[in-house]
């Protein structure tokens, strides 16, 4: 079984796809990991496919785009010797799922400037969806659409564009399930 998480019903709703189930996480990295580890708990899904809007710190990135490396962006414990997205004492640094796609810093502030850890793209759920499929062996893909370029404008550019990727999205996964 898959199963979509999507922060927001703004980002995309349950009628738009409705042959596959679409739960909402509701926003930030505390409520994505509750919300995934009631999914696995309620559902034993094969796959857990995340969907929603991120900022983006590369210029060129526009549209749907797919994301296979995840980190913690607001994770700062380089005071005691660590790089900055990496949780202390934790053997989990960096989790990838395939191959190609972008990275993306998941953490709990909206960002409107570019944040100390280089990456192509920000959010806030991506990293811990991610984490706790990693943990649990469960397959997952993260398919972000460009909602804005994580600036001063990013707040306006934001609401203006959190609807704007789902039609991308649909085509995706209707590509995705007839291969």
């Amino acid at each position: 079984m898959i199963i979509i998480l999507v922060a927001l019903e703004d980002e995309l709703r349950q009628k738009d796809l409705p042959d596959l189930k679409i739960h909402y996480t509701g926003v930030g990295k505390i409520n994505a990991t509750i919300k995934t580890l009631e999914i696995i708990k309620d559902y034993s899904p094969t796959q857990i496919i995340n969907y929603g809007t991120a900022g983006s710190l590369n210029k060129k990135l526009k549209g749907l785009v797919e994301v296979n490396q995840f980190f913690q962006r607001d994770m700062d414990a380089s005071p005691l010797g660590f790089k900055i997205g990496q949780t202390p004492f934790d053997d989990i640094d960096e989790i990838k799922f395939g191959n190609g796609g972008y990275s993306c810093g998941t953490g709990d502030s909206f960002v409107m400037q570019t944040p100390k850890l280089k990456l192509d793209l920000v959010d806030m759920e991506a990293y811990a969806i991610a984490k706790i499929c990693y943990l649990n062996d469960i397959k997952f893909r993260c398919f972000k659409y460009i909602s804005d370029n994580a600036d001063i404008g990013a707040n306006d550019d934001w609401i203006k564009n959190v609807s704007m990727g789902k039609k991308l999205f649909i085509k995706k996964m209707r590509h995705l399930l007839i291969d």
